[in-house]
């Protein structure tokens, strides 16, 4: 009589042979890609420079999972879509998130769990977390070394809905619904994020941007003196204190202006062209002015840049500020303000991909860190990309790079002198792994 595996499942036959499966192949992993991150971390230092920024209360003596080992357990799992701490209660035994992170795969101990994670994120403080946002910037310092020229950054605010008691939940009518506004800002050539600072729901887009530029625009200045610094950010951002504090720290701006009469007044003329180009010759027209302008609320004029559409759909008309002087209003338009929108695909992508918006905690403090360590795991596949430049995968999402160069199935072997991921020899990318990882050698070689 033929022996049967009680781990063993049995499907419908394929040519009269018999389809079976068990559970039975050892210490396997789905992520084996997560060697990868583990390269990133080492060599860009983020678990490290996060847990430098944070205070450690515990007991030494009574200690199981080191801070550091906490973090980079945590980022790792959100980079390769575990984005949730309950995920940890089963990931916590995965021997590939256990080598990534620091423990032998079959003989070390297991992570630490969701209870333990949770306590780490509920006690940071106001302090820690300031700090945190100080070690985002030195990363990307880091990752931007030499002199640089040109600095352009993008803010934009979004919004994340809530669903329970968390606290500074608030009701946003513009939004409708109940929301956290966070505010972020990226490096618009490199896609780097700067900052992710989150904000009561009830927030206006601008509230406390001005502090926040002020504080990484100095620290910019410091590392990269010679450079000119450039602000792009839509209409939410619209404000004197903006425009005032840019304008006394000397860096240059394109920014939204909400459409009003008074402006629309201003460029009457250029609208009737339009119109009347379009009526000629039924193909869309485009025209561009400037002109100075003071909004009641200024305390000066400023440079105001106009772009007058017409479409089949009628008259399209956009403003942006500017202390941008010595160019066309087409440029700063079209060469300059428009680029900022690639700032919502970066956004998307720490939203979408990332998970950024799963800030389920009760204490704002803590969510403020969740949403810090999102934006970390972001940081883990920015770079994985970085070193994908000149391949297929040098523009693609974070989804498709976590699908194609992280979930990958893996045995793994521990004995005394090595630890081996044996990966399926049918997997398609192995060119594509091998490069990301000899450049991430070569880059740290470099830096």
């Amino acid at each position: 009589m033929k022996t049967v595996c009680h781990n063993q499942l049995s499907f419908a036959n394929l040519d009269s042979r018999a389809v079976l499966a068990e559970f039975t192949a050892g210490p396997m992993t789905s992520d084996g890609g997560s060697l990868l991150l583990r390269e990133i971390d080492q060599a860009m230092g983020l678990a490290t420079s996060m847990s430098q920024a944070l205070c450690d209360p515990r007991d030494p003596a009574k200690i199981r999972h080191a801070q550091e080992e906490l973090l980079r357990q945590r980022l790792f799992a959100i980079a390769m879509g575990y984005e949730d701490g309950n995920d940890h209660d089963t990931l916590r035994f995965d021997p590939g998130l256990k080598t990534a992170t620091g423990r032998l795969p079959v003989t070390g101990e297991a992570l630490a769990s969701q209870p333990t994670l949770s306590r780490l994120e509920n006690r940071v403080s106001n302090a820690e977390l300031r700090r945190l946002s100080d070690a985002l910037i030195q990363a990307y310092l880091a990752a931007h070394p030499g002199p640089r020229k040109l600095i352009v950054l993008d803010i934009d605010a979004t919004d994340d809905a809530t669903h329970g008691q968390q606290q500074l939940s608030f009701f946003h009518g513009y939004y409708d619904q109940y929301m956290f506004h966070p505010v972020l800002i990226f490096d618009a050539v490199s896609g780097f994020p700067l900052a992710a600072v989150l904000r009561a729901g009830n927030t206006h887009a601008s509230k406390g941007a001005a502090a926040i530029l002020k504080r990484i625009i100095r620290r910019l200045k410091r590392a990269c003196p010679q450079a000119t610094i450039l602000l792009r950010a839509d209409a939410g951002f619209a404000v004197p204190a903006i425009y005032e504090m840019l304008e006394r720290e000397k860096v240059k701006y394109t920014i939204g202006l909400i459409t009003n009469d008074r402006l629309r007044e201003r460029v009457a003329t250029l609208a009737q062209k339009a119109e009347q180009g379009f009526a000629q010759s039924g193909a869309k027209q485009r025209l561009f002015t400037s002109f100075r302008h003071q909004a009641g609320s200024w305390d000066r004029s400023r440079r105001v840049v106009a772009k007058v559409e017409r479409l089949s759909k009628g008259l399209n008309t956009r403003f942006v500020v500017t202390n941008i002087l010595f160019e066309s209003a087409a440029q700063i338009y079209d060469g300059i303000y428009t680029g900022r929108g690639d700032a919502e695909n970066r956004i998307k992508e720490l939203k979408l991909y990332l998970k950024a918006d799963r800030l389920s905690c009760i204490r704002f403090k803590a969510n403020q860190f969740r949403l810090l360590l999102h934006t970390f795991a972001f940081v883990l596949l920015w770079r994985l990309r970085q070193n994908l430049v000149g391949t297929e995968l040098a523009t693609a999402t974070m989804e498709t790079l976590r699908l194609k160069l992280l979930k990958i199935g893996a045995r793994i072997t521990q004995s005394v002198r090595r630890i081996l991921f044996t990966m399926p020899k049918a997997y398609p990318y192995q060119e594509l792994f091998s490069a990301a990882l000899r450049n991430m050698k070569l880059m740290s070689l470099r830096h």
